[in-house]
């Protein structure tokens, strides 16, 4: 099944999960999600303190878990394309913990899309055998480890 607007909108897991319609974009929905994630956390970090960031990421992601796992059984496919928040959730994480320059956001949204694409080991393991929301929402959060891990190498070797 191909999502619609009206597919977005017939349920909050849906908006949620299809990340309010970054995932409807024809073409590669997962960086459309990505960059609508990009996009928002300017908005969603500022007003709030490291621990309640920290807070409202857990919360996102378990949400991300029971959305994801709703709108996957509703169009038939567990890790449908057009599903993007693990996307959008694990690059508000890379970006919390990314130098807050332009440069460096850049850098880290393409890491992140590398190694969410790439998928390699152990995230195509995980993602292989996961099922569920909770496989949607864990591959990307290990594709936002990698992420953070070539990004201290980068900051460590251009700092």
């Amino acid at each position: 099944m191909k999502p619609s607007l009206r597919f977005l909108l017939s349920d909050p897991a849906h908006f949620v999960a299809l990340g309010f319609g970054s995932g409807l974009w024809p073409k590669g929905p997962g960086t459309a999600g990505t960059l609508a994630g990009w996009l928002l956390f300017p908005f969603i970090r500022a007003p709030l303190g490291d621990g309640l960031f920290g807070g409202l990421l857990l919360a996102c992601f378990l949400f991300g878990v029971l959305a994801c796992e709703r709108t996957g059984r509703a169009l038939g496919v567990a890790d449908h394309g057009a599903v993007v928040w693990d996307e959008i959730v694990a690059i508000w994480l890379v970006l919390w913990l990314t130098p807050a320059t332009f440069g460096w956001q850049a850098i880290a949204v393409a890491l992140f899309r590398f190694f969410d694409i790439v998928k390699p080991q152990p995230i195509r393991w995980v993602d292989e055998r996961t099922r569920g929301g909770f496989g949607v929402m864990l591959d990307d959060l290990l594709a936002a480890g990698y992420t953070l891990l070539a990004l201290a190498i980068l900051v460590r070797l251009l700092a």
